[in-house]
């Protein structure tokens, strides 16, 4: 017997989550410098955090383990995101708290359902926990096809429902009288709005209190610039939250993480006029790229624009060009989704060299 067939069968077969690469390891493989890099392939703020994060880290007492609870956090995050102190947890990144959320839901061979073209994370997670993932697609427009939803959730007893809003990767928005209406199926909904502040609404979190089977979670990934921390939160029906609690990794938010979101919460004004540039820079950019007559950009309520690459064009192609040049897109071959590029909103000198780069091509 080889030992590695000691590996689960699922995780054997399973496909790779492909991540975005840091600075370093795509200046090494492109031989350009860092500083010359325009990095506009992972949605990242490239404002950075607010200024006060650095004395909070600095700050930190990082040789005591941090609060299992994360209650300093959970209490600042009361008034930025109107929902009752009891009805928060916050985790190592939105990811953790997707992940924690599969754990105690679903059981191996349960039934989630997802609405792709949609973020990676949730098929990826649902796949790790055994779960049986039915992808619902989404409509032409991106839109949820909720008659699809339904049919699929009663059909098949579903446990989960995955929804992201502004959506990953086109922006688009989910409407108020479509979660209304998903609310009522017998399942829990959860709904990701890590880009809800570059979205010109308040979201929905603070409609958990009164809707016992949604779950919305958020992220400082974002609009703060702590991409590299790691720090989200959620707000969760009382009656899950109690479960959430014991299967939580006790000490899940680090001591710097917790320290900079605080201090991000307290600067908020700073971050909101940061996340003012980016809305506006990406109404910039979508009026750049539509007029280039081989890309087709989405509008986006987020702080990326989604393209469809035309007229013959290869989307591989033309990433490789401008990563050649120095400037870094994302490229997506796959159902719902080929030969499409999504560019991030960044500083008014990013689209500048993006633009420049496609009129050499």
């Amino acid at each position: 017997m080889s030992v590695e067939s000691l590996v689960r069968p699922d995780i054997a077969g399973m496909e790779e989550y492909t991540p975005i690469l840091p600075f370093e390891v795509l200046s090494a493989q492109l031989g350009i410098p860092e500083g010359a890099l325009v990095k506009i392939d992972a949605n990242e703020n490239p404002y950075g955090p607010s200024p006060a994060v650095w004395d909070a880290v600095a700050a930190a007492r990082l040789h005591i383990y941090p609060d299992p609870e994360s209650r300093y956090l959970r209490e600042a995050l009361v008034d930025y995101a109107g929902v009752p102190f009891e009805y928060i947890m916050a985790g190592a990144g939105a990811d953790e708290l997707i992940d924690l959320l599969f754990r105690a839901l679903i059981m191996p061979g349960d039934v989630i359902i997802n609405c792709p073209p949609t973020f990676g994370m949730y098929s990826f997670d649902g796949a790790l926990g055994g779960a049986r993932v039915v992808e619902v697609w989404r409509l032409g427009d991106f839109a949820p096809d909720v008659p699809a939803i339904e049919t699929a959730a009663h059909a098949t007893g579903a446990k989960l429902l995955v929804l992201c809003s502004p959506n990953n990767p086109d922006g688009s928005l989910l409407a108020l009288e479509t979660l209304d209406r998903l609310l009522r199926l017998p399942l829990v909904v959860l709904l990701d709005e890590a880009y809800v502040e570059f979205s010109g609404t308040p979201g929905y979190i603070a409609r958990v209190p009164d809707a016992p089977n949604l779950v919305v979670l958020r992220t400082f990934s974002k609009w703060a610039g702590l991409a590299g921390l790691r720090v989200g939160y959620g707000a969760f029906p009382l009656w899950l939250m109690k479960h959430l609690w014991k299967i939580k990794q006790p000490y899940n938010v680090n001591v710097a993480a917790a320290a900079a979101a605080r201090a991000s919460l307290a600067d908020r004004d700073t971050l909101r006029a940061n996340v003012e540039k980016i809305v506006l820079e990406r109404a910039r950019l979508y009026r750049a790229l539509a007029e280039i007559d081989y890309l087709h950009p989405y509008p986006s309520r987020s702080n990326f624009v989604l393209c469809r690459v035309e007229g013959g064009r290869d989307a591989k192609a033309l990433k490789r060009a401008l990563a050649a040049r120095g400037v870094l897109v994302r490229y997506f071959d796959k159902p719902g989704l080929r030969n499409h590029i999504r560019v991030s909103a960044g500083k008014p000198e990013h689209t500048d060299a993006l633009l420049a780069a496609l009129k050499e091509l």
